[in-house]
């Protein structure tokens, strides 16, 4: 069971008040007048929220670049040590 959080609320949030809070009242566009995704953001951070993250996502992206490096490594190991090779039997000492 989920915890309940005391800056999770549903509804409107309350209006500000003040100059300052009318003037931002008044150039905001209209949806954009509250604090209520700023709350549930905070709620996530600050109030305990699952901090785990998406492990399962993040497993699955090692495991596939780990696989696509192994594959690449078969397939054109042989070549790349070759261009290596042929790089550094290229380069010349100096004053040579």
């Amino acid at each position: 069971m989920r915890p309940t959080r005391a800056l999770d609320r549903t509804g409107p949030p309350a209006a500000p008040s003040g100059p300052t809070a009318t003037a931002a009242l008044a150039t905001a566009p209209e949806g954009h007048r509250g604090t209520g995704g700023l709350r549930r953001l905070r709620a996530r951070f600050v109030a305990g929220a699952d901090d785990r993250g998406d492990v399962p996502g993040w497993v699955l992206v090692t495991l596939m670049t780990a696989g696509l490096v192994v594959t690449l490594w078969a397939v054109a190991g042989p070549r790349l040590a070759e261009v290596f090779e042929d790089s550094l039997s290229s380069v010349q000492g100096p004053g040579t």
